[in-house]
């Protein structure tokens, strides 16, 4: 599922959440129950928009393996780019 940042107009918080593509939040409350976050003060009934971020949609197939740490104190193993820290 794609994740989506909303801001909360009233508040100026931004929060990220999931949902489907057709769903459309408009709301702190719906927002919040969404998010599993309390409202706090703000009134449910205050409005949000989602940002537009696009959404970001990854398959946790395509993440792979994490890549082995660098063999040396630089960003290259070997230190062979120039790039040492």
């Amino acid at each position: 599922m794609p994740t989506y940042d909303y801001q909360c107009e009233s508040n100026g918080r931004v929060v990220e959440v999931r949902h489907r593509m057709n769903e459309t939040l408009s709301t702190w409350g719906e927002l919040c129950e969404k998010a599993g976050i309390e409202p706090g003060d703000t009134p449910k009934d205050a409005p949000v928009q989602r940002l537009a971020t696009g959404g970001q949609v990854v398959k946790s197939s395509s993440l792979g393996e994490a890549a082995p740490a660098c063999a040396s104190g630089s960003c290259c193993a070997g230190g062979m780019c120039g790039l040492d820290g």
